[in-house]
């Protein structure tokens, strides 16, 4: 069998976001997990950034925010810069900066991260989000992980101090695992398991979307297709686990050259 692969490149940026809070900010940000580079081409990967709400993740935040009588739950995924919001029940903002959320610093747990008192916790006591809206005092976010990385959090957040109970971890865990699932099902459907770029389903709709945007923005777009002639060969000789070597190796050599925004399938 013939491997082909495309990548499509579009000249377009995405500028500006909103934030809350006050910019002067003194607290120290969280360090960057150790798998960064891969988390982040992940989590672009799944496309998912700045795109509608969709009901099956706003219901499981509505629920969480009833369940636990909180005034905030969100499903929060932390990008290079910022965490961006694909659900947010009780929240106004789409975004806030990375280097003040408590996102960040939870992504960086295998666990839940509670933050039972923010004024008492030295990481987050004069964190702008602490100080001014929305005056967090309580903090709980399950790490959301997709594709061995972690993409986000499902997190609820409370104006007082409270403290969970061992059935509330549970639960929180459990809403957070649907969560994860519905951010599986985008990865599984638009994604090569083998390469972890993006398959023909995702190449067609992602594609898609950058077009619509270079024409928008009258910017130019190419397409670049590579034919992997031989490889059969390499499989017949030496194996499909050698051909599969091969292939992860060319699409790693294919994501070192391309940048983030452009479509590699």
């Amino acid at each position: 069998m013939e491997r082909y692969a495309c990548v499509l490149h579009c000249s377009a940026d995405r500028s500006g976001w909103t934030i809350f809070g006050d910019k002067n900010v003194t607290m120290q940000p969280a360090p960057l997990p150790p798998d960064e580079s891969g988390r982040i081409a992940t989590l672009h990967a799944l496309r998912i950034l700045d795109t509608e709400p969709e009901e099956r993740f706003d219901r499981l935040t509505r629920i969480a925010r009833t369940m636990f009588s909180v005034p905030i739950a969100v499903v929060s995924l932390v990008d290079e810069n910022r965490q961006w919001f694909k659900s947010k029940a009780g929240l106004q903002v789409q975004e806030t900066p990375r280097d003040i959320s408590f996102c960040s610093h939870a992504i960086l747990k295998e666990e839940v991260l509670c933050v039972e008192d923010a004024l008492k916790d030295e990481r987050f006591y004069d964190s702008p989000l602490v100080t001014s809206e929305p005056k967090i005092r309580f903090y709980a976010g399950c790490p959301l992980r997709v594709g061995g990385y972690t993409m986000g959090t499902f997190c609820i957040i409370d104006n007082k101090p409270r403290t969970l109970s061992t059935e509330e971890l549970w639960l929180l865990k459990d809403l957070a695992a649907l969560a994860e699932q519905n951010l599986m099902t985008e990865y599984l459907a638009l994604t090569d398991v083998l390469t972890r770029l993006s398959n023909r389903r995702g190449f067609e709709v992602f594609s898609r979307q950058v077009l619509a945007v270079c024409r928008r923005l009258n910017k130019p777009a190419t397409l670049v297709y590579f034919d992997l002639n031989g490889f059969k060969n390499i499989n017949d000789r030496f194996g499909h686990a050698e051909g599969d070597r091969a292939l992860r190796a060319f699409a790693a050599g294919l994501e070192s050259v391309f940048r983030e925004s452009d479509t590699i399938a």
